[in-house]
């Protein structure tokens, strides 16, 4: 199966990522957490898989529809 980029759907600050590249992930398992308007918003993966890699890291500013991380099914 092809690698699956997971974007952001708000701009914002990333404030937490609570994975790492190798680690596992399930369906809707929360790969960043990004704060936008003072709220936190998760960013979920839609596959579980492994963390191939992060496309940001802590306090990155992002923009909606940005790709964050690479998860390979």
């Amino acid at each position: 199966m092809p690698d699956i980029r997971i974007v952001t759907e708000v701009a914002g600050r990333v404030c937490a990522i609570p994975v790492q590249v190798g680690g596992s992930v399930a369906d809707g398992d929360d790969v960043a957490i990004v704060e936008a308007m003072k709220m936190e918003i998760p960013v979920p993966s839609p596959a579980a898989g492994t963390i191939k890699s992060l496309l940001v890291k802590l306090d990155d500013v992002v923009a909606e529809g940005q790709a964050i991380a690479i998860v390979a099914s």
